[in-house]
């Protein structure tokens, strides 16, 4: 390699739609540790169009939806060389998640739409994107990608947990890495505080001030995901098949009341998760981000039914917000190094792979 030090843009959207989170990084290898410092970080709200066209795309016709992935990738690197520049930023690498469309890793298909090719075009830097498929190939699940980056930038930890539109975590116990999909939190709790027309519950006071439904508490739980063995991930069509019907069958109930079990829910299933986790430097810490970790209710929970020995840790905003952007950046960086940014023994895959098309001019990286 050329130095040790790279600018990347880590780009991700996720099944929220809460809109595209850009996060500017310098990564720098020392002896054979990693490190990063956050130059900038935003989000950029998704138009109307945009919101229409991610949320239908599962069921627009195959032409619809090359055109849809052709605009979101020029969106994507317009959005990168605009926020660049207004920051006076110089970078590497672009390496963009995409928006998950399709997931099914039992039939060996994932996609993540945001054409590689198109924001490449767009702002002219070099681009890492489609970082799940090889993984799918070799039979993995695909997902999650992000406990390699928790290990090598967050291992501090006992564990991370995402809270985003579905809840992930992830650990090292007895030198291997555990990780997996849990539940469904803001993917059903945006969807339902947008039919009293909020785009999210702040804080979660709308859920808090409703009543627990225990039939569908029940339900929720019963649902045969949730006694599968990792390494296991949800993908949209799952809640769309399995969650959304059931909480239709309460549609008379009062939204708020559906938005109270909803949260219950999730933090029933995230503690029973934690059970697990590692003593590190006599303490069990759990990292927490993603858009959940401001949702004061759900926190509430969550501690509430865990283990009193767990301490949950909320951080910076910052981190709490773009860090699955920080790692996404991190395994385009991997990728370009020839290193492993997907772990057999988290996806299910045959063999560690090293995931991600690559567009545009990598002299820089080769030379």
């Amino acid at each position: 390699m050329k130095n040790k030090t790279y600018t990347v843009a880590g780009l991700m959207s996720g099944t929220s739609l809460d809109g595209l989170d850009i996060a500017v990084c310098v990564f720098e290898q020392k002896n054979n540790q990693w490190t990063y410092q956050t130059l900038a970080a935003t989000t950029i709200e998704y138009s109307e169009q945009f919101k229409i066209g991610l949320n239908t795309a599962m069921k627009i016709s195959g032409e619809e939806l090359i055109a849809l992935d052709r605009s979101f990738g020029a969106f994507q690197g317009t959005a990168v060389k605009k926020f660049i520049t207004d920051h006076q930023l110089s970078i590497d690498l672009i390496s963009a998640h995409g928006h998950t469309i399709f997931h099914n890793p039992a039939e060996g298909y994932t996609l993540q739409i945001g054409s590689g090719a198109s924001l490449y075009a767009a702002c002219n830097i070099p681009v890492v994107t489609d970082l799940r498929s090889v993984d799918v190939a070799f039979g993995g699940q695909g997902a999650p990608l992000v406990p390699l980056g928790d290990e090598l930038l967050f291992g501090t930890y006992s564990g991370c947990l995402n809270l985003g539109g579905i809840a992930n975590i992830s650990y090292v116990s007895n030198h291997k890495n555990v990780a997996f999909d849990i539940c469904p939190v803001n993917i059903l709790l945006n969807a339902y505080t947008l039919k009293i027309g909020k785009s999210y519950d702040d804080g979660g006071r709308i859920a808090q001030s409703g009543k627990l439904i225990p039939a569908l508490l029940q339900q929720f739980n019963d649902l045969k995901y949730y006694k599968q063995a990792a390494p296991k991930s949800i993908g949209r069509e799952w809640v769309d098949a399995e969650v959304f019907p059931l909480i239709a069958q309460y549609a008379t109930h009062p939204i708020e009341d559906i938005l109270h079990t909803i949260v219950l829910h999730a933090a029933q299933q995230i503690a029973s998760c934690l059970s697990a986790l590692p003593v590190k430097e006599g303490k069990q810490q759990l990292l927490i981000t993603g858009g959940g970790a401001f949702n004061t209710f759900l926190i509430e929970s969550i501690k509430s039914f865990a283990d009193k020995k767990i301490e949950l840790i909320i951080p910076d905003a910052n981190t709490i917000q773009f860090k699955e952007a920080i790692i996404f950046g991190f395994l385009g960086l991997l990728r370009m190094q020839n290193i492993p940014n997907a772990k057999s023994t988290v996806t299910g895959a045959s063999v560690d792979t090293i995931g991600g098309a690559v567009y545009g001019n990598f002299n820089d990286f080769f030379s």
